[in-house]
């Protein structure tokens, strides 16, 4: 049997199961959403026999099958002769649980005539058994997202947090944007040694384009400038729970100046603890 390898991850409706469920797939588990309680045998059978290539699995079953109370418990006797299965179960406040499918504008999965503190305080009394057979009770009623992944990565992973990656990428305008930024710099304002015959040929991997570009004062400044934007930037990406961020910086072709820009940002960032890496998109085009 394998230790937190087979979670279970059930509760209320609205309480979080969707975010804990793209979670834990960051922490390598296959995770399947609302799969029939009557098929979960099969799946087990399957996965303890390892006819399936998954290491960790999730499932996500919860009230939106309407025999889910009724069937879940003989299920799980069933299951536990040949796996040791982890059961999370979420739950939040009335008052929150209101909010949030007030904001989402998305229906209960019991919505009917009653009021929605009707439906859940319904749904809260149907599932007190299987809160009762949980191994961990989670309440998000004050959690904020990056709060959630914590306890999630503390306790899925066997280590407190993970290192952010960061990735550093040169690019050049004239092929396009990299659409996967989170944060987008433009060195074209900079002087070019595109126009230096010696230079034209040449990549910013080399050190004659390196000390061309960087011994400008404006060179300087708009460094200083990237640095201490980014110096602010990373600490609220952090808190946001984001564990990849990719900065961009371009020029026009993606051969000198960004190139340039991007070693002294990449180890500017080793500098301050992070890992990152860098990567020329369009250096050799």
């Amino acid at each position: 049997m394998k230790e937190d390898r087979f979670l279970i991850i059930t509760g209320q409706s609205g309480s979080g199961k969707s975010c804990v469920s793209r979670f834990l797939e960051d922490l390598g588990y296959y995770c399947i959403d609302n799969l029939p309680v009557k098929l979960i045998p099969t799946l087990v059978d399957l996965w303890s026999r390892r006819e399936v290539e998954i290491d960790k699995v999730a499932l996500v079953i919860d009230i939106r099958e309407s025999s889910f109370v009724q069937k879940f418990p003989a299920v799980l006797e069933e299951i536990k002769t040949k796996v040791n299965p982890t059961i999370l179960f979420l739950e939040a406040s009335d008052k929150a649980l209101i909010k949030r499918f007030s904001e989402s504008r998305r229906p209960h999965p019991l919505s009917s005539q009653k009021s929605m503190a009707e439906v859940i305080a319904a749904e809260r009394e149907s599932l007190a058994d299987i809160k009762g057979m949980a191994d961990e009770v989670i309440d998000t009623t004050e959690s904020t997202v990056s709060q959630l992944k914590e306890i999630l990565t503390e306790r899925f992973s066997g280590r407190k947090g993970q290192p952010m990656r960061v990735v550093v990428v040169s690019f050049g305008y004239k092929y396009g944007l990299p659409l996967d930024s989170d944060l987008v710099f433009d060195a074209r304002c900079l002087p070019n040694p595109f126009y230096i015959d010696r230079l034209r040929e040449k990549t910013g991997m080399m050190r004659s384009v390196r000390n061309y570009v960087l011994k400008f004062e404006e060179t300087a400044v708009f460094l200083a400038a990237i640095q201490a934007f980014i110096d602010y930037m990373m600490p609220c990406f952090v808190k946001e729970g984001k564990s990849h961020v990719t900065i961009s910086i371009g020029c026009t072709g993606g051969r000198h100046r960004s190139v340039v820009l991007s070693d002294v940002i990449h180890k500017h960032l080793q500098t301050r603890g992070f890992k990152s890496s860098i990567y020329h998109r369009d250096i050799y085009k």
